[in-house]
């Protein structure tokens, strides 16, 4: 007899739980939010207090997310040794090492945007942001009227990240993996090694025309020849970014995902940690800090090269690369140990790419809006050391396999190039 009951109390108990759920949805409060005193400065106090909590860990992640981040007040001391004293090599110093881990954030918050924004966005953003560092340095030397900075600090990027980051990735990745040799996809290799070349052959004829005094206008022609050059470079660049993102992407696949990725490699894959709009209000400030050091870095050039008694070739074609590709370098290192070399070379020879293909044809152009006579002629001594280690990381990448020992071959000619530099000045301009 008492059954009937029960199950009418039952359904009473549900039907107010239901009423009262659907009350609660007209009038929610978040958890956090207290429920006393007027809704709208609680709100207000709730929003604001939630916009700080998001703050602070975003600072937290970003700031207090890597060790490299403690040579971060090396930036301002900088700064504050410009004003206060005339010693333009420590100014350089601190200048340099301030901007390492801005560059290395500078990466990190690529990465987290691009998460969001999809593969081909993804793509072009890290084309615009991976090599932002050595864009600004070259922009504040060209306003400045610093050609020849310009030209060798881009050259050495382009050689550093091919012998010096390539070369310490693939001997890491040997050392760890010392059994049997690594592999890659050697379909993207070649794509990458035939745009290298391009790019020696777009700055190869205008020292060529310069050097062996065929110009048609002497000091003119190989200004005009650099500019139609460095436009037609840019549209096979951006052909390379189609044929890279949209038409051949199978050809960049990982060697890995054409077997099928398992579940370790699934769990990799994790969310990013900044939100979309953090990730832009990062990159915003990141690109301004950087840019603001990058000026006191490039007044300082000369003076440090008189202090430090250093060759201005080797200050620009050595020193200044390191900073720009310190997260590279990072990166790639820890790729390869991780058996991911087509991610390494998509670091390494993918950076080298862009600033051949994309950067340099780039200055040449803001450099002609500037009235500056940027040009492709980055003399024979810079032209014949690029072609010459094009060639050698073409014939280490042509059989699609990497070890320890090519590694180590990739560094030791990095060493040879780093002395030639610090031996080698700029001949007197013809006049």
């Amino acid at each position: 007899m008492m059954r009937p009951v029960d199950e009418k109390e039952s359904f009473a108990m549900e039907v107010e739980t239901i009423v009262d759920s659907s009350v609660s949805s007209v009038k929610r409060y978040p958890p956090e939010m207290p429920h006393n005193g007027p809704l709208s400065s609680v709100a207000y106090s709730w929003i604001l207090w939630r916009i700080l909590k998001r703050l602070s860990k975003s600072i937290k992640v970003v700031i207090f997310g890597t060790k490299i981040n403690i040579l971060l007040p090396f930036g301002p001391l900088s700064i504050v040794l410009h004003f206060l004293t005339e010693n333009h090599g420590l100014v350089f110093f601190f200048s340099l090492i301030g901007i390492t881990p801005l560059a290395e954030r500078l990466g990190y918050a690529t990465e987290q945007l691009a998460a969001y924004t999809g593969q081909t966005v993804g793509g072009l953003l890290n084309a615009t942001f991976g090599n932002a560092t050595e864009m600004i340095i070259a922009m504040y030397a060209l306003k400045n009227g610093m050609i020849r900075v310009v030209q060798q600090s881009l050259l050495g990027s382009i050689l550093s990240n091919m012998l010096l980051v390539l070369g310490c990735a693939f001997f890491a990745g040997g050392v760890v993996h010392s059994k049997k040799d690594q592999i890659f996809n050697k379909a993207a290799a070649v794509v990458n090694s035939g745009l290298l070349l391009m790019a020696v052959m777009g700055l190869m004829f205008p020292a060529v025309l310069h050097f062996t005094h065929s110009e048609v206008q002497y000091g003119k022609s190989e200004v005009a020849l650099s500019r139609f050059s460095s436009c037609v470079m840019l549209i096979a660049y951006a052909s390379y970014l189609v044929f890279q993102l949209k038409s051949h992407r199978n050809l960049y696949h990982p060697i890995e995902d054409e077997e099928g990725l398992n579940e370790a490699d699934l769990d990799e894959d994790e969310p990013p940690e900044l939100s979309q709009w953090e990730a832009i209000s990062w990159l915003a400030i990141l690109t301004l800090w950087i840019s603001i050091l990058s000026e006191y870095l490039v007044d300082a050039i000369e003076g440090a090269s008189d202090a430090l008694n250093l060759p201005m070739a080797f200050i620009s074609v050595i020193l200044l690369p390191i900073v720009g590709n310190a997260a590279e370098h990072a990166s790639a290192i820890m790729f390869a140990m991780k058996n991911k070399l087509d991610i390494t070379l998509g670091v390494a020879i993918g950076s080298s790419t862009q600033i051949s293909m994309f950067v340099i044809p780039f200055s040449v152009v803001v450099g002609w809006l500037m009235r500056q006579q940027m040009d492709l002629n980055f003399q024979l001594f810079e032209t014949a050391t690029l072609f010459i280690t094009v060639l050698v990381v073409a014939f280490m990448l042509q059989d699609g396999t990497a070890n320890y020992f090519k590694g180590l071959m990739l560094i030791l000619c990095y060493f040879i190039v780093a002395a030639s530099f610090y031996f080698h000045t700029d001949p007197e301009k013809d006049d």
